[in-house]
């Protein structure tokens, strides 16, 4: 039980009823939903599904600068990928008559006045939080006045930037959100839900306390960088509300997400578009949920994954190799094993009849039965991988060169007689023989098997065909990379490869997984007649670690 939980449960202790328990995730429509957000949504939901409680999801679009109808259903959309369903739509736009009206209450109570100001002497005169703050030369307005320009204000006459509406609190507070805080702004901008019906815009801190209490909200679980502003959102309520009958909406902060290697800001994942860094929210290299979706992550993996990190409030920064070790935990149960070949070396098996092709039995998943077995054809001409081959054995290399053995896969023991290179000196054929004898599943004599250290991955050349392969890195090369983030580019963060698979893989799917053996774990992006396209997700060994 984490602290929200036990904060809950003491609630209920208390006499708080059980059935009016209610949760919310109110995501702001101006980009995607990205790693971070799955805690969010995971312990909202997760709570809702502890205390039989519904859940909104309502969309904090108070802004119309870069908010759209395509980030509502990409957040959707990502929602339903992690396997929850909200039970109340709601936008906070659907409240913009009520939070103006409430306002004006304000400016009647004399808790709120016209500023016209301009953004950059307003934030002067807030100072620091070890100084005393400045009152604005318009904060003593009459309040008949305040309501005509407020007026004014919603019905266009004023340019964007010419005023504002900011609440009447402390400038000399310490908490710098109490130094009047602005409520409305001036934005002749056409909204993606009610057009150019307004053109003043709510702020965010005058929005979300509203907007809970009206769908009485009654744990409003937060981020941490939003604890600091929990007096202002109670001042909000209390300036307000007659609680009699009412739910007082309670604002809960917790850690927020953070992973190594990558950024979350919306602002910056827009920077390294219009860059063309990136060529897209749902680039695999981000971290959006979207990117992750593509890079073949499931949403099981990251459930475990936020499960497992659990809920607190410290803040830190979790290694990203965490999150990998999740998705190749899930993913060990769950994909195909199959064989491709990356960098192609040809190798001739000398003693093998060049007419004949054996199809050798394997398992398709040996973590479970159930998943059948296939059949791989094996014949005289085979495709290894370069690196597994070296002309001269080193220290510490017990894959294939001169001399030595190794096993294929499935199949037989071979060894290394000769070599043909090309013109460069580069190696261009292997000749092996191979023991008839030695085939994979069939005992072998006791000292033969303590000969051979390694096993090898193999297609057979005439059998193989050709697929696309896009191969990620970390985008970053710096562990937290949010300050002066684009010179930590990671030069090598995609790789475009052609590899060769086995035939069984003609059959894959847009969405299947697949273990390449002893490479990694890899996602199907695209199917056609012509091409499939594969997207590696994680390697089947952190390979990437050793080079941070």
């Amino acid at each position: 039980m984490h602290f929200i939980e036990r904060i809950i449960e003491e609630d209920i202790r208390n006499g708080f009823p059980i059935e009016k328990i209610k949760f919310r995730f109110p995501p702001e429509p101006n980009g995607y939903l990205h790693i971070g957000h799955v805690k969010a949504i995971y312990l909202n939901f997760e709570l809702g599904k502890k205390y039989k409680s519904p859940v909104y999801l309502r969309f904090d679009d108070t802004n119309p600068i870069g908010e759209s109808k395509k980030f509502i259903e990409s957040i959707k959309k990502d929602i339903l990928f992690l396997g929850f369903k909200w039970d109340i739509e709601s936008y906070a736009s659907d409240y913009f008559q009520k939070l103006y009206k409430w306002a004006i209450k304000l400016i009647q109570k004399n808790k709120a006045y016209i500023d016209d100001q301009s953004q950059k002497i307003i934030q002067f005169q807030r100072k620091t939080p070890f100084e005393i703050g400045i009152h604005s030369h318009y904060r003593n307005r009459s309040i008949d006045e305040n309501l005509y320009l407020f007026e004014k204000m919603k019905n266009g006459f004023f340019k964007e930037g010419s005023c504002v509406l900011r609440a009447k609190i402390d400038m000399s507070s310490p908490n710098m959100n109490m130094r009047d805080p602005i409520m409305y702004r001036i934005l002749q901008k056409k909204h993606h839900k009610t057009g150019n019906q307004w053109c003043i815009y709510p702020t965010y801190d005058w929005t979300h306390g509203q907007c809970d209490y009206i769908e009485q909200i009654s744990h409003s679980l937060c981020s941490l960088e939003f604890e600091n502003r929990r007096p202002l959102y109670n001042w909000y309520l209390n300036q307000i509300y007659d609680f009699k009958n009412k739910i007082i909406p309670k604002q809960i902060e917790f850690s927020r997400l953070n992973l190594s290697h990558t950024i979350t800001s919306k602002r910056k994942i827009q920077y390294l578009i219009e860059k063309k860094i990136i060529p897209s929210w749902d680039d695999p290299r981000i971290l959006t949920i979207s990117g992750l979706r593509r890079k073949g992550y499931t949403s099981i993996a990251l459930k475990n994954f936020v499960h497992k990190i659990g809920i607190s409030k410290r803040n830190n920064i979790i290694d990203i190799s965490l999150l990998e070790f999740w998705i190749r935990e899930h993913l060990n149960k769950i994909a195909h094993r199959v064989m491709v070949v990356f960098h192609p070396i040809k190798l001739i098996i000398d003693n093998y009849s060049t007419n004949t092709t054996e199809w050798i039995e394997a398992e398709n998943n040996p973590e479970n039965s159930n998943f059948g077995k296939r059949k791989i054809p094996f014949s005289k001409f085979i495709y290894i991988e370069k690196d597994d081959f070296l002309e001269k054995q080193k220290k510490n290399f017990f894959r294939l060169s001169i001399g030595k053995e190794v096993r294929l896969k499935n199949a037989y023991i071979i060894k290394a007689n000769s070599i043909i290179k090309n013109y460069k000196g580069e190696v261009k054929e292997i000749h092996c023989t191979y023991d008839p004898k030695s085939k994979s599943g069939k005992k072998e004599k006791v000292e033969k098997k303590g000969r051979i250290k390694s096993t090898l991955h193999w297609v057979s050349i005439k059998h193989s065909f050709p697929i696309e392969i896009n191969l990620y890195n970390p985008l970053f090369l710096k562990k937290n990379p949010n300050t002066n983030f684009y010179k930590y580019i990671n030069p090598k963060s995609k790789d475009q490869i052609i590899g060769y698979a086995e035939p069984s893989l003609k059959n894959a799917k847009k969405g299947d997984h697949f273990q390449f053996q002893r490479i990694g774990y890899f996602y199907v992006e695209n199917s056609t007649i012509n091409k499939i396209i594969f997207n590696k997700t994680v390697y089947i060994k952190n390979k990437w670690k050793k080079h941070l």
